[in-house]
């Protein structure tokens, strides 16, 4: 028998219980820094240093987290579906919890690459990508093309090269689950809207949502208690 297929979108909200920040909430991280100095494509050649820093930081606070229940449980679903995890997030929490298939639709954290690859003339080509871990990079860190390595982050004013294969794989989607992310930033928020008329969509998040779809059905609750409703619900 065909396993099914569920695409799971997530944003900041999976990974709040581990004690990463949300960005937009209030509290969240552009409380405190101007997105667009730390995270546009303008402000990293304003200055490289601070956005470097920034991400540093980043890269170091995710080294002291864990996976919580609500990314063991997306990837505990692998166990009888086939599992597509369209993420926001730029942590590697999905990961490290066990799922095998994980997009990145804003970049890695903890991937760094040159900042004259991964572009319209390469094909956005990852050839160049290295794994940094969770060590810091500095200015005057080069790559072997003599070029300054970068955040392999999706920068505000930047493309978004995944978003194809996103598309291609909610529409293939059987059910669609959406956990963390309040749909407010695009083209993400957008998604969903590729998924098929007939199938079930599941939005989980505490707050309300002004979503108006009639396939929608919204769990009022954190990410991990939303989740073990949504494996109730599937098995």
């Amino acid at each position: 028998m065909t396993k099914k297929r569920i695409a799971v979108l997530t944003g900041a909200g999976v990974s709040a219980e581990s004690g990463l920040g949300t960005y937009r909430d209030n509290g969240g991280l552009w409380d405190n820094y101007d997105p667009m100095e730390v995270a546009s494509i303008e402000g990293y050649y304003r200055n490289r240093k601070l956005v470097l820093d920034f991400h540093n930081m980043q890269r170091a606070k995710l080294a002291e987290v864990r996976p919580n229940e609500a990314h063991r449980l997306i990837a505990g679903l692998e166990d009888r579906f086939i599992v597509d995890v369209i993420t926001q997030n730029i942590d590697n929490l999905h990961e490290r919890a066990g799922s095998t298939h994980v997009i990145h639709l804003h970049g890695e954290a903890t991937k760094i690459r040159p900042e004259n690859t991964f572009n319209d003339e390469d094909g956005f080509s990852e050839r160049f990508v290295v794994d940094c871990g969770y060590e810091p990079v500095s200015l005057g860190d080069k790559a072997p093309n003599g070029s300054q390595y970068r955040p392999h982050i999706v920068f505000f004013g930047e493309a978004v090269p995944k978003m194809a294969r996103a598309i291609d794989l909610v529409s293939q989607a059987d059910v669609v689950v959406i956990v963390g992310t309040s749909l407010h930033v695009y083209p993400a928020a957008g998604l969903y809207r590729y998924a098929r008329p007939e199938i079930p969509i599941y939005i989980i998040d505490p707050a309300d949502v002004t979503v108006f779809d009639d396939r929608i059905r919204h769990i009022k609750k954190v990410a991990t208690e939303g989740m073990k409703e949504i494996v109730d619900i599937l098995k």
